[in-house]
């Protein structure tokens, strides 16, 4: 182990309890999508308290912290807002207890995904506290509706503050393994029409029922044929039907409207016109209207600011320089190399790899099953883990360039 590494290696465990705290107050703090301005406020203050030299908020909301002056930039990524709770009674505690006990911390967002926003402000500790001054502008940010939107924030970093950063490290949960690319999302909106009889004749109408009924079954049959990349990597795409809506003049008439909702998840080399085409082919002449819907609604800041809803696919190859500089990162702290692998769900990488092309990596605390969970829980290890990898890898890259 290298001077450094043992350093930050060192720094990172005697900040342990620090990180598990700064994530059960986090924890504490209710933010769901659109409403952060709490969290983003208390996130503000340990920014300032560790030390970070700047601190801001943009226009969506997003606090960006930052250590550094270098010519060149890396980006470490955590979203703050999280899902609502769901069913109560499926939850054994508070949901937002955040109790540590037996080296856990409880609570919505513990996992996805405010575990790697604390381990973000503890590696910046640690970065400060070593008097980091190398070729790398640090940047942390902390953003804003990527569950509602996921990208949308970093789509507004890169077009409208032009912050177009060298290397970007996303903090969702990988249970400390080094990920490298996931699966593309776009959501589908089928419009559907009939023409509306009374119920007790319904040979006079056209039944906009049946057309959405059809268009379901042909999505099921859509999604079977699906096929992997071409080196399986990210593996299939998926459509499936996530909402249905028919509506009529009376629950005694033919319906004369129908809705269906699609999740489509896209693998390499699918794109939205070719998913969009897939679905008109399938569904035929029943569907009047397929498109893509656009995200409208407004965050905490009331800022007018939106996008389609298309997430691209991305991925970077193995031999790409942040993959190889993350795997001697840790290499160098813990005397193996990390699994390399790939999320199952969306992160703000969409947007950040996925549009823009910007080299991107994931490594976060705790297990993307917990994600959207009920008891959901991060680990104090993978907390610590996670600090000290954040640290080490921007030393790492400075050695590499």
């Amino acid at each position: 182990m290298s001077n450094m590494a043992a350093e930050i290696r060192a720094k990172a465990a005697e900040y342990k309890n620090y990180t598990a705290q700064l994530l059960s107050e986090l924890v504490q703090i209710k933010s769901y999508s659109s409403q952060e301005q709490d969290v983003c406020a208390r996130i503000t203050e340990m920014c300032r308290e560790a030390g970070f030299d700047t601190v801001r908020t943009d226009a969506l909301g997003s606090v960006i912290a930052s250590i550094g002056k270098g010519p060149k930039m890396i980006v470490f990524d955590g979203h703050i807002d999280t899902v609502e709770v769901g069913e109560r009674k499926n939850w054994q505690l508070d949901p937002f207890s955040g109790l540590i006990k037996d080296g856990k911390i409880h609570g919505r967002g513990s996992a996805d995904q405010k575990g790697g926003a604390a381990s973000m402000i503890a590696a910046g500790r640690i970065l400060k506290e070593l008097a980091y001054a190398g070729q790398y502008t640090v940047l942390f940010t902390f953003t804003v509706m990527e569950e509602d939107c996921d990208g949308m924030c970093w789509k507004y970093l890169i077009e409208e503050e032009k912050i177009e950063p060298d290397f970007w490290v996303s903090t969702e949960p990988t249970s400390c393994q080094l990920y490298r690319g996931h699966r593309g999302r776009m959501e589908i909106q089928c419009t559907f029409r009939g023409i509306s009889s009374h119920g007790s004749a319904p040979e006079r109408g056209v039944s906009a029922a049946y057309k959405v009924a059809r268009a379901a079954l042909a999505i099921e049959k859509l999604n079977e044929s699906l096929q992997p990349d071409e080196d399986n990597f990210l593996g299939k795409g998926t459509a499936v039907v996530s909402q249905i809506v028919v509506n009529g003049p009376s629950q005694c008439a033919v319906p004369d409207y129908g809705m269906l909702y699609i999740d489509r998840r896209l693998t390499w080399g699918e794109t939205a016109e070719s998913a969009i085409q897939q679905v008109k082919d399938v569904m035929g002449e029943d569907v009047e209207v397929v498109e893509m819907p656009k995200y409208v609604k407004k965050g905490y800041k009331n800022f007018d600011y939106g996008q389609e809803l298309y997430f691209p696919t991305w991925k970077i190859e193995e031999n790409h320089p942040l993959v190889q500089g993350g795997i001697d990162a840790y290499r160098a702290l813990y005397q193996k190399a990390p699994n390399v692998d790939k999320w199952t769900f969306s992160t703000n990488g969409v947007s950040v790899c996925g549009r823009h092309k910007i080299p991107a990596i994931g490594f976060g605390p705790g297990d993307e099953a917990q994600a959207h969970a009920p008891n959901e829980f991060n680990r104090t290890e993978d907390l610590e883990i996670c600090a000290a990898f954040y640290a080490n890898l921007v030393y790492q890259m400075d050695n590499i360039n």
